[in-house]
């Protein structure tokens, strides 16, 4: 496994080299991070995985400030699985050129998070779009837990590169919650409490295929859980998979979900 931490480093290292699977990281890996380097393992010749922080994608400062970091911890996890290639870079590498990418979200993106979060979708293609131009892969493997950011990365990134953007299922506990960088931030009591919200909307949506469902419905789960668990919900919501337009459909839909639990924020989709 090769450290690579600048940008000269990263073109030499993959000089040649076709058939290249990245998988773009904030570091503190856990085992969803691991299913998609061994995907991109099985599938492409060489693997790079990169490790960035990224701080245009924080609206918050304390919230990038208090992001889970654990290097050390990561480069052992990513030895163990024999990855090519770690790209380490600074915010030097990844913004050396001075030329602002211009992303504008139309107003048809701006739910979910979008709605909550300004600037954080716009700051997540512009460092996708940098790491695209540096690493020039092949494939991108990203998770389907951030789902509202993969459906506009991949629409993004396949509209002005040749990069293909891979969707790998997201991986859960045995308690049914997502794994997540942020649960490190968490209580082993909030931990419990996020987990039954995860069962309590899985079990949701099962029932959901026998029910008429109406914004009243949603509203009603909306209150219950937030009185039930002691949460601040942003949203509640039903979108189609396809294309996030809000529906009263189950069928080829998610349940999308974002949440405050003792000022931790949490999203995830059923």
């Amino acid at each position: 496994m090769k450290i690579l931490l600048r940008n000269n480093d990263l073109n030499e290292a993959l000089l040649g080299s076709s058939n290249v699977g990245f998988v773009p990281t904030m570091g503190s890996l856990h085992k969803g991070h691991i299913s998609l380097v061994k995907k991109s393992l099985i599938y492409c010749s060489k693997t790079i995985v990169s490790i960035f922080v990224n701080p245009t994608q924080f609206n918050n400062k304390d919230d990038y400030k208090k992001y889970p970091r654990n290097i050390k911890k990561d480069l052992k996890i990513l030895k163990k699985l024999k990855v090519n290639f770690v790209y380490v870079p600074n915010k030097k590498q990844i913004y050396k050129t001075k030329n602002k990418i211009k992303i504008h979200l139309s107003k048809k993106d701006k739910i979910l998070c979008a709605k909550y979060r300004k600037g954080h979708f716009e700051g997540v293609i512009d460092v996708m779009t940098r790491l695209t131009n540096i690493v020039k892969p092949s494939k991108i493997f990203m998770g389907e837990k951030d789902f509202q950011q993969i459906f506009l990365v991949k629409r993004y990134i396949e509209n002005n590169f040749r990069s293909k953007v891979i969707i790998c299922k997201t991986i859960r506990d045995k308690n049914k919650l997502a794994l997540s960088s942020r649960n490190l931030l968490l209580d082993k009591k909030s931990l419990i409490e996020a987990s039954k919200i995860s069962r309590d909307l899985i079990s949701f949506k099962k029932r959901l295929f026998k029910k008429k469902i109406t914004k009243k419905l949603i509203l009603i789960k909306k209150n219950e859980l937030e009185k039930l668990y002691d949460v601040d919900i942003e949203y509640l919501e039903i979108r189609n998979k396809k294309n996030l337009q809000l529906t009263n459909k189950i069928k080829n839909s998610k349940i999308f979900v974002g949440y405050y639990l003792k000022n931790i924020r949490l999203i995830d989709n059923f």
